[in-house]
């Protein structure tokens, strides 16, 4: 048994031994290409950290366990199984099916097949992902594990700790790896980190296993991975490795380290080069030079091989480069379906919302609810989410930190991996500390990832002023949402389309933002609405006629939807007849509807609650600016809050604030016109 062991341990050291050189050989191989101006313009070096990945790679169940590699981690995603031609090919901006196919710079790995999600540039975000896929796999009851790895720099990310606190919060199986060549690009580990560690600082979280280990010491990263997937596959939580590498070369090929790092000190961590180890370790363990040099000629063969084969591979299309920023819904058209003939009571906003949830719940075991207050009693601050708790468990309607990069970080790892989070931030306000992974992670995965991933997460806020909230509880940030590609925007004005528009959103496969108007919450008058039937669903992209007439336009969403149909029946008995229209969705905008008004009217009134320099009322007017201005007898005009924060001071909120008498004025200027 003992020779047994010792033959499969052999074995893996070999394999270990030949994805260092297969990386190795492949970085060289890059640079050259690079110069040789093959297709791409940047390298990033991993010579020195082949083994931290390699190690890893071995000691996990490739399609099965998932990993969340960094940018300096191509040894592990040439260990999990990735094929050095597409490896070299992404590196060229090929058009390949992984990695993708040129929509990302190089080594942002990307691979359905072995289960990496697509990484982004910034620094440290997977963390969060990577907590959101353990905690989707604990969900669905497998004993997946997640490694995630990142550099030394990357700790300094508060997305990093948030990482540690949720992945402890819920025992999840994630193995945390930093690859510590001791700088982030020139800065030293000295300026990034108290006491000098990340594996010192982290000490403070309990329950975190922490192994501080010597990257280039086969045995001892061999146990530490070994070690903590065990315990991650055991369900008894997350692990931290810390290993400690040699930084062999530049940051990457437009980075020069001979002006922050002296000639002596490039010297001494060239020394410590892990390939030279590895190859001594074995020599020990009885494999002859000679069957590792066989082995070393052949791994670079197979290399010069792809290289040729890569650079065979045609670049992407050009008119390609706007696919897949939105995956295809199969329920894009559907219809709205009545299937009870007996009126059904009437409720307001906010028990249409919740009974969408409790509904989704009841239909898809795999929609979960999640974030700051909305579980147990509370339901939430405005109490959407009341009572989901108690029916579903508290594994599907749960408490997130107060935390919205959290939120949003893991709902997007939630998404990949089989779960479809609905996830609330507790005002519009508060979205800026998640906004890196709102914008530059969660909105453009399936694109980046060339359609190989998607991410079905809806992110509830309650937004816009009218009850004394202040300038943290009342801003409407719809046109910074619109402005963003990939993700889809929402804002319903009554009970029955918001019911329908979120059960709507839970089954998107796109991330929803989805903003409900607090003041609409409990309002009867308007928006007040007989409860459509569990069936019934609102796709996206179809504003509605809220009132016909035939003297002007209004085009509004939210609020002032309500206020436009306060007025209508006053204006008409001052001889004014406005059709009212309620976009319902900005992104996507129906845009059709608004010309096929115009064409009646021949006047645009826009009118919104947001400030006015660029406010999405200027996209309108520009779009129809551009397609119907032909139509138009009057310029367009808009009514808009002042550029100005929303203030506390109910008499200074009503400054800023569109009033009803602001749109009624404007609506008689423009008819008059």
């Amino acid at each position: 048994m003992t020779q047994q062991l010792f033959c499969q341990g052999l074995t893996r050291a070999m394999k270990t031994l030949e994805v260092i050189y297969r990386t190795r050989f492949a970085d060289e191989k890059m640079k050259k290409l690079i110069r040789q101006n093959k297709g791409g313009t940047f390298h990033l070096c991993t010579a020195g950290h082949e083994m931290v990945g390699a190690v890893a790679a071995s000691a996990l169940i490739p399609g099965k366990d998932w990993g969340l590699a960094y940018y300096r981690d191509r040894g592990f995603a040439i260990g999990i199984g990735c094929t050095l031609t597409e490896i070299i090919a992404a590196s060229l901006a090929r058009d390949i099916p992984h990695h993708s196919s040129g929509r990302m710079m190089p080594e942002h790995f990307s691979h359905k097949e072995f289960r990496l999600p697509c990484q982004s540039s910034c620094v440290g975000s997977q963390f969060l992902q990577a907590v959101g896929v353990a905690k989707a796999r604990q969900l669905l009851k497998e004993d997946d594990v997640v490694y995630v790895s990142a550099g030394d720099g990357a700790t300094s990310q508060g997305d990093f700790h948030e990482a540690l606190n949720f992945s402890l919060l819920h025992k999840l199986g994630v193995i945390f790896v930093i690859q510590d060549n001791g700088f982030a690009i020139s800065v030293p580990i000295k300026d990034q980190t108290a006491g000098g560690s990340i594996a010192y600082m982290a000490e403070g979280y309990p329950g975190l296993s922490i192994f501080d280990v010597d990257g280039g010491d086969y045995e001892e990263l061999t146990k530490a991975f070994d070690t903590a997937v065990q315990k991650a596959r055991g369900a008894q939580g997350p692990s931290l490795i810390v290993a400690k590498v040699p930084r062999i070369g530049p940051h990457s090929s437009s980075d020069d380290q001979n002006k922050y790092r002296t000639i002596k000190c490039i010297a001494s961590d060239q020394a410590k080069d892990i390939l030279p180890r590895m190859e001594n370790h074995l020599v020990g363990l009885g494999v002859s030079i000679d069957e590792m040099q066989k082995m070393k000629n052949r791994c670079f063969e197979e290399v010069e091989k792809a290289a040729v084969e890569a650079d065979q591979i045609p670049f992407p299309i050009a008119d390609t480069a706007a696919d897949h920023v939105f995956k295809k819904s199969v329920i894009e058209d559907f219809q709205l379906q009545k299937t009870s003939k007996c009126p059904l009571e009437s409720i307001v906003m906010m028990d249409g919302l919740n009974h969408a949830l409790d509904e989704e719940m009841q239909y898809d075991s795999n929609v979960v609810v999640f974030g700051q207050d909305v579980a147990h009693g509370k339901g939430g601050v405005f109490g959407i989410t009341r009572k989901l708790t108690e029916k579903y468990g508290s594994s599907r309607c749960f408490n997130s930190p107060l935390a919205e990069s959290s939120i949003i970080g893991v709902a997007l790892g939630m998404s990949i991996a089989g779960i479809r989070p609905v996830v609330e931030i507790q005002f519009a306000d508060y979205m800026w500390t998640g906004v890196n992974q709102l914008f530059n992670e969660l909105s453009s995965f399936h694109y980046r990832s060339n359609a190989e991933w998607h991410c079905p997460v809806v992110i509830r806020m309650p937004y816009g002023g009218y009850i004394q909230g202040g300038p943290y509880h009342s801003q409407s940030v719809e046109a910074i949402l619109a402005h963003i590609p990939g993700l889809k925007v929402v804002i319903p004005s009554n009970a029955a389309d918001a019911k329908r528009l979120l059960k709507m959103a839970i089954r998107d496969p796109n991330p929803v933002v989805f903003l409900e108007h607090k003041a609409l919450y409990r309002q009867r008058v308007f928006c007040a609405s007989p409860e459509p039937s569990e069936e019934e669903l609102q796709a996206f992209g179809i504003a509605k006629y809220v009132r016909k007439g035939a003297d002007l336009t209004v085009v509004c969403w939210g609020m002032m939807v309500f206020m436009a149909s306060q007025i209508a029946d006053r204006l008409l008995q001052d001889g004014i007849s406005i059709e009212v229209i309620d976009l319902r969705t900005l992104v996507p905008l129906d845009l059709d509807l608004i010309v096929q008004s115009i064409k009646k009217t021949g006047k645009l009134l826009i009118a919104h609650e947001a400030v006015r320099t660029c406010g999405f009322g200027a996209e309108i007017a520009a779009l129809i600016a551009e397609e119907a201005f032909d139509l138009l007898d009057a310029p367009i005009k808009r009514v808009t809050a002042k550029d100005c924060p929303v203030p506390y001071c109910k008499r200074l909120e009503d400054a800023v604030l569109p009033q009803i008498e602001d749109l009624e004025q404007a609506i008689h200027q423009l008819a008059r016109f």
